[in-house]
């Protein structure tokens, strides 16, 4: 990696420092749940945070070798401890140390409303996938309602999480969030909430015949698998 993209990822990374450590511990049970079990997979997660996702898909039985890319240093040194391998860089920047067609999985949680161009982060990560190969991803949904009661009441206040985090710098609704994928060369099976409707919500669904469940998406999930 040289100098400047070292710097550029530096600069980058400093923006996540008043984040909590717990910003980047959180393992994605739900995830994990959805990997085959397989001791011979390659998975790869971009912003793996501390590593707890992959360490709970290794113990599980669910990869081999289990490889993450993180952008923040401290969360970084964490994942080493369980994870198989570790980048640290900005995945936009650094240049990927993979063959074509090497992981049989790619997680991305929460990663890419952070990215500048995501699409085109996710077109040079979907090389890397065998055909066949899962995806996993979720990002916050800017269509949900309460997005909507704001943006009508002319506010648009930052926060340290959530849809109006400070660090985000793209947005995305459930629709426009499959066509990127469906745009970098993965067929969309399933995309959910992910916390699952109530049962208010899903009575609401099903008199409106699904057209507005867009308003209930807190965050978006997708399951999908690589052309």
């Amino acid at each position: 990696m040289d100098s400047q993209v070292i710097a550029s990822s530096a600069s980058a990374s400093a923006a996540y420092d008043h984040k909590p450590d717990s910003y980047f511990a959180g393992a994605r049970l739900d995830f994990v749940r959805l990997l085959p079990r397989d001791t011979s997979a390659a998975i790869l997660e971009v912003g793996c945070g501390s590593g707890a996702t992959g360490a709970l898909a290794l113990a599980g039985g669910r990869a081999g070798r289990y490889v993450g890319i993180e952008l923040f240093e401290r969360a970084a040194a964490e994942a080493r401890n369980v994870l198989t391998e570790v980048i640290v860089g900005d995945v936009e920047k650094i240049d990927l140390p993979f063959g074509p067609t090497e992981f049989d999985a790619l997680i991305m949680s929460e990663v890419l409303e952070h990215l500048v161009e995501p699409q085109a982060t996710l077109e040079k990560l979907a090389n890397c996938m065998r055909p066949g190969a899962m995806v996993l991803a979720s990002s916050p949904n800017i269509s949900h309602w309460r997005v909507v009661r704001e943006l009508m009441l002319g506010r648009f206040n930052l926060a340290d999480k959530g849809v109006f985090d400070r660090t985000h710098l793209r947005w995305f609704t459930p629709e426009t969030f499959a066509a990127m994928f469906h745009n970098a060369g993965f067929k969309v099976q399933v995309l959910a909430p992910v916390t699952p409707f109530a049962a208010r919500t899903k009575l609401i669904s099903k008199m409106t015949g699904g057209r507005f469940d867009h308003l209930f998406f807190e965050q978006i999930a997708l399951v999908g698998i690589k052309r």
